[in-house]
C-alpha cells in the first residue's frame, strides 16, 4: 500500500497507472470505521485500483463546530486500510490542499437549502469544493459515499453530472452498529446513556416507515407521533420526510406514498448524529 502527502507524488503515481485500469475512490476524513471499510470493499469490487483519502477539510466546518476536536487514529486507519488491501492512500495537510487564500468554490445550489444545508451554512460548499479538488488530484473513474449523508451524496451526484465529470458516483448503504445505530466516527462522543438515546432513531425511522406505507398518515401526524414516542428529551435539529431526489420538505398535510426520505439530525451528548430510511 503507497502513502502519498504530497500531490506531485501522487502525480508520478498516476502517471504509472494503466489507462485501461479502473481507478475507484473513497475520500474520507479518518476515523475510518466498518462503514468506511464497506466503501472500500465497494471499490474493490468495482474497481483495478483502489485509493482512499485522509483528510479533515476545515472548509466543511462552521465556526462552533468539532474541527479541532474531531477524532484522528492515523496509524489506526492506515493499519485498517492495510488489511482492506488497499492500493494507495492520500494524506494531504491543509497546506498542501490549500497553500494560499482559496478564492474559488463551487456551490450546488437548492439541493442545499433544507436539511443539514440549512442548518449548516457553507457546510456543503466547502464539500463540493474539497470533493472537486479530490477529484481533479486523483482522478478516479469512479468514487464511492455513503447514503447515511444522503444529501451529501445526492449533492454530489448533481455536481458532477451538471459540471460533465467523468466519474460515476455510487451511493453504498449504511452500516449500522448491532442496536441499530448508523455507523459514525462521531460515535466515540457518545456516553452510556448517549448510546442507549441515540439506538431510537434506527427504530423511530424503522417505525416511520411502517407509518408510511400504511398510506394513510399525514407528514406531521407520522413526525408528531415519532417525536412523542422517541424523542422527548433529545434536541433535535430536524426531523421530517423529503423528496428523496429534490430534497424539499413535503408539507404537513401530505400523505407520502414513495419517491420520498425521511430523516433527521439529533443532538445527543455531545454528538451531532443523522440519519435516513428511503422509500
Amino acid at each position: 500500500m503507497k502513502i502519498f502527502r504530497k500531490i506531485k507524488e501522487y502525480n508520478e503515481y498516476f502517471k504509472g497507472i494503466s489507462k485501461d485500469k479502473i481507478v475507484g475512490f473513497v475520500p474520507t476524513m479518518g476515523a475510518l470505521h466498518e462503514g468506511h471499510l464497506s466503501l472500500v470493499r465497494c471499490s474493490k469490487k468495482q474497481s483495478n485500483i483502489t485509493g482512499v483519502s485522509i483528510f479533515i477539510n476545515p472548509l466543511q466546518f462552521g465556526p462552533s463546530e468539532d474541527l479541532d476536536s474531531y477524532p484522528k487514529q492515523e496509524k489506526q486507519d492506515l493499519k485498517l486500510l492495510e488489511n482492506e488491501n488497499v492500493d494507495f492512500v492520500f494524506i494531504p495537510s491543509s497546506k498542501e490542499m490549500y497553500p494560499e487564500k482559496m478564492l474559488t468554490n463551487v456551490k450546488v445550489s437548492k439541493l442545499q437549502d433544507n436539511l443539514c444545508g440549512a442548518k449548516r451554512p457553507g457546510h456543503f460548499d466547502g464539500v463540493t469544493t474539497v470533493v472537486i479538488k479530490l477529484f481533479n488530484i486523483i482522478r478516479p473513474d469512479k468514487a464511492f459515499f455513503g447514503l447515511k449523508d444522503f444529501q451529501q451524496y445526492t449533492i454530489l451526484k448533481k455536481m458532477v453530472n451538471d459540471l460533465n465529470f467523468h466519474i460515476d458516483i455510487i451511493g453504498c448503504e449504511i452500516i449500522r452498529e448491532k442496536d441499530g445505530l448508523a455507523m459514525s466516527s462521531r460515535n466515540k462522543y457518545l456516553t452510556e446513556d448517549d448510546r442507549k438515546i441515540a439506538s431510537n432513531i434506527n427504530i423511530a425511522l424503522k417505525e416511520g416507515m411502517e407509518l408510511i406505507k400504511e398510506t394513510n398518515y399525514s407528514v406531521k401526524e407520522i413526525i408528531d407521533k415519532l417525536k412523542t414516542k422517541y424523542f422527548k428529551d433529545v434536541r433535535i435539529d430536524y426531523f421530517w420526510v423529503y423528496d428523496r431526489y429534490k430534497l424539499f420538505p413535503l408539507q404537513e398535510g401530505d400523505i407520502p406514498v414513495k419517491d420520498i426520505v425521511i430523516t433527521g439530525a439529533f443532538f445527543i451528548g455531545k454528538a451531532r448524529l443523522i440519519d435516513n430510511m428511503r422509500l
